[in-house]
């Protein structure tokens, strides 16, 4: 039996749980006004990164989106100013190339002296096998986690000064994690190509993605709680973007069969309850899960430091060449 369809029978509950939530007690009117708030959207031109940009500058955030394209960012911002009035700013952010992610994180800090919220909404599923980053991570390893590690990094100075001015005293970090972080545990050497990645295939590196950034969000919880950040994972549900458009006929029918598909509406709800309301401030470093809940612990490993420690301290060594 493969390791999914394993982690499918063992966390058979907790998977139903969250692909069919009950109703949302949370709506978009119930977000505080964000005047005086910057925030970053990763990922944010499109799908549930365009409408969480959207539901921001409706509530007069400051927001940054950040795209590897810009023209189709260009196009999205302009759309949302004619849907809100407000205009969010392009960010250049190519997070599957690190020396991007620098430029990106040093063009912000140029512009801005304080980041209340970082949505690392960004990411990639069912990549290519052939296909590697700029610096010779899994595609979908590497922009899912690698880069959003750096782009974490290299702007949290920033967001743990920004405390005071922070709505409610507390800046946060927000990590996109899925469903499929109940799926896998990590395998270190699927991270970069080789026998071992090529054997495992993308739906196993995606799984394991998506398990590190509940991994990460709990050892930044652990790390700098005491300073005052708010960390977090987030499962938005199954919503309908084009995340998929890389996946094969066969796993579009499969997961189709297993889940329903909400629109970015309705998905964009447990983002930004996490990301803004003040419900949550007393679970730092928990998984959010639709619309608007605390999940039951995730798989173990998510909240075994000692494993939390390993995947920290390699991704500290792989891309302290870009931190200096």
């Amino acid at each position: 039996m493969s390791t999914g369809l394993w982690a499918m029978m063992r966390y058979w509950r907790p998977l139903r749980n969250q692909a069919y939530p009950p109703e949302p007690e949370f709506g978009k009117e119930d977000i505080p006004d964000l005047t005086g708030q910057v925030m970053i959207v990763t990922g944010g031109n499109a799908g549930l990164g365009k409408e969480t940009v959207k539901v921001l500058l409706e509530r007069n955030a400051k927001v940054y989106m950040g795209a590897r394209d810009e023209k189709k960012a260009r196009v999205a911002i302009e759309e949302l100013k004619e849907q809100t009035g407000k205009e969010a700013i392009f960010l250049e952010l190519n997070l599957a190339n690190l020396a991007s992610v620098r430029k990106s994180a040093d063009e912000f800090l140029s512009k801005e002296k304080e980041l209340h919220v970082l949505f690392n909404n960004a990411g990639v599923t069912c990549m290519p096998l052939d296909w590697v980053t700029d610096d010779g991570y899994d595609l979908t390893f590497g922009t899912n986690v690698v880069g959003p590690f750096l782009f974490t990094k290299l702007l949290l100075p920033t967001i743990l000064a920004s405390r005071e001015t922070t709505h409610d005293k507390r800046p946060r970090v927000i990590w996109l994690s899925s469903l499929a972080a109940y799926l896998s545990p990590l395998f270190f050497d699927t991270f970069k190509d080789g026998a071992a990645r090529r054997k495992a295939g993308t739906n196993s590196t995606y799984s394991q993605s998506k398990l590190a950034n509940n991994m990460l969000a709990r050892q930044c919880a652990r790390r700098f709680g005491d300073q005052g950040l708010l960390s977090l994972s987030v499962n938005p549900g199954t919503v309908q973007t084009d995340i998929m458009k890389y996946a094969t006929d066969k796993d579009r029918k499969f997961t189709s069969l297993l889940y329903n598909f909400w629109p970015v509406e309705k998905g964009v709800l447990t983002l930004l309850w996490a990301g803004v309301m003040p419900e949550v401030l007393e679970h730092n470093g928990e998984f959010v899960i639709p619309f608007g809940r605390v999940a039951d612990p995730c798989r173990p490993e998510a909240y075994d430091d000692q494993n939390g420690d390993k995947l920290w301290n390699w991704l500290e060594s792989e891309v302290e060449p870009h931190t200096k």
